[in-house]
């Protein structure tokens, strides 16, 4: 089965305490909302510590159209995405040598905060030394689920392809999409919780891994995938795209949508492959938030214990969309995890949708 070899992050250089974002939020909105000491609370309770952008907090005082806006989104997503790449294919955490950009054979880039044409991954591979013949599949409007949809995505190519080495990079820069001008509640909680991170994961078929490659004792094989899509759920998550940029959509109801639709979704994926909840080790949880992990606990009745990494994340990077699940997924995979244990990696995105995957740790 398709082995999740390295993964890399590639953090942006702007790092704002949580405190410094509540103040900037009180300025902004407090002409808005008579009762904004009591809606400010939600940049207490989120848990979020600090989070990275990718321009400093004065940048956001001021307006910019949506052309400039979109304009810094390329040129801070091309030297983040090229970083992580970097470091991906050279870790020496993961990698007892580095893998030549010559041996990839895909790149799914995987963003939903800004536009580009070329793709930022055409950009990219003006930078970097791959094969002029290394395919770019760019994955665009997945939001939260797309770094999951990704690994499923390499997942499914490199079982096509069984001696490939493909590339998952995820760049998502969410305070670019700020808009001042917005006094929605949904507008408020975006400023609670979003952040800019880039992270890139390794993904090789059966062929393409031997023992001379890694530096773990077990890593992580994708056994299976599911993609799951909710209808008539359009309105739960998204961005509404107007002439001034992208205005987020995000539902109150979100927590609850979990509690009632997760379960039975993962029962029947697991279900599918002679499983049940209770034979899960980990639980690889994309954190949308502070409320939404604890809807998974509710919904799955996994102990908060199994939601420990992702909240660890969500305190020092906040919610960077399709990014997070990989910084996740990267510290399960610095651990010593015994042979045969199981994970389970899950995310939930626009449409409104959830992607799951099915792991196992094992040697080489």
């Amino acid at each position: 089965m398709p082995t999740i070899l390295s993964i890399a992050e590639a953090i942006p250089e702007y790092q704002i305490k949580q405190e410094q974002v509540m103040d900037f939020a009180h300025d902004l909105f407090s002409e808005s909302y008579k009762d904004i000491e009591r809606l400010l609370k939600v940049f207490q309770n989120g848990l979020i510590e600090k989070r990275h952008f990718a321009r400093d907090l004065d940048w956001f005082k001021h307006e910019w159209t949506f052309e400039e806006k979109n304009q810094a989104y390329i040129e801070s997503a091309i030297s983040l995405g090229k970083e992580a790449i970097e470091k991906c294919l050279a870790s020496d955490t993961f990698l007892q040598h580095e893998v030549p950009y010559q041996e990839i054979d895909a790149l799914f880039f995987i963003s939903t905060t800004g536009l580009a044409t070329p793709s930022i991954d055409a950009r990219i591979m003006n930078h970097l030394p791959f094969s002029p013949h290394t395919k770019r599949i760019p994955i665009w409007g997945l939001g939260c689920a797309g770094g999951a949809s990704g690994l499923s995505r390499a997942f499914e190519y490199c079982l096509a392809y069984p001696s490939a080495k493909v590339l998952v990079l995820s760049v998502e820069l969410c305070s670019l999409t700020f808009q001042r001008n917005d006094r929605s509640k949904s507008n408020l909680i975006g400023t609670s919780l979003f952040a800019d991170g880039a992270a890139c994961a390794l993904v090789c078929g059966d062929e393409a891994i031997d023992k001379s490659i890694s530096l773990k004792r077990t890593l992580p094989k994708i056994y299976d995938v599911q993609s799951t899509l909710m209808p008539d759920s359009l309105d739960v998550m998204g961005w509404d795209i107007k002439n001034q940029g992208l205005y987020v959509i995000f539902s109150r109801d979100i927590p609850t949508i979990v509690e009632s639709w997760l379960k039975p979704n993962v029962t029947s994926f697991l279900g599918k492959n002679n499983l049940e909840i209770h034979e899960l080790s980990h639980f690889i949880a994309h954190p949308g938030g502070k409320k939404v992990l604890e809807a998974y606990e509710t919904s799955l009745g996994i102990p908060a214990a199994m939601n420990a990494i992702s909240l660890d994340v969500l305190k020092e990077y906040g919610n960077m969309s399709s990014a997070t699940i990989l910084y996740v997924l990267k510290r399960y995979m610095e651990k010593e995890i015994s042979n045969g244990e199981i994970g389970l990696g899950a995310a939930l995105g626009p449409g409104f949708s959830s992607e799951l995957l099915l792991m196992r740790w094992e040697g080489c």
